[in-house]
């Protein structure tokens, strides 16, 4: 085990060096700044808000948890970062679009309307989930008492 985390460890630290590496010799010098305070963005945003938020959504789901079914908890807890995650990646591009741009065909998209129809499709895909499966659930229970009473 020792092994495998010095092996990962050192492919990360390689990993890091080649991208640092690539951004001081393609990136202009006045737009690292940038990128720096876009990166340090991203940290803050998933630890201030979408790591507290999933957490917060899967403790509520464990404490309803004692009468939900486990494929239940998957699902919802699937649903809740895949839409978080969607909306961090999605959000700065409906920011960029809001100030507007030199060139129209960089964000040619209205993404505050895709956002909400693929967040709509999401829920609508999870509640279909767990309705097929609670329905699925109640007919199998019966079969299961039925041949318990023999």
């Amino acid at each position: 085990m020792r092994a495998a985390r010095t092996v990962l460890v050192l492919v990360g630290v390689l990993v890091m060096a080649f991208g640092a590496w690539t951004m001081v010799t393609t990136v202009r010098p006045e737009r690292i700044w940038g990128l720096v305070t876009w990166l340090v963005a991203a940290v803050l945003l998933h630890d201030v808000l979408l790591s507290p938020f999933v957490v917060g959504a899967g403790l509520l789901l464990r404490r309803a948890g004692r009468s939900l079914r486990v494929w239940v908890l998957v699902t919802v807890q699937a649903a809740v970062v895949l839409g978080s995650v969607l909306a961090l990646v999605v959000v700065p591009e409906i920011a960029a679009k809001a100030h507007g741009q030199k060139n129209p065909t960089v964000l040619p998209f209205d993404y505050t309307t895709r956002l909400l129809v693929v967040e709509g499709v999401l829920v609508a895909v999870v509640v279909a989930v767990l309705v097929v499966g609670g329905v699925l659930a109640r007919r199998r229970r019966p079969l299961v008492a039925a041949t318990t009473n023999r």
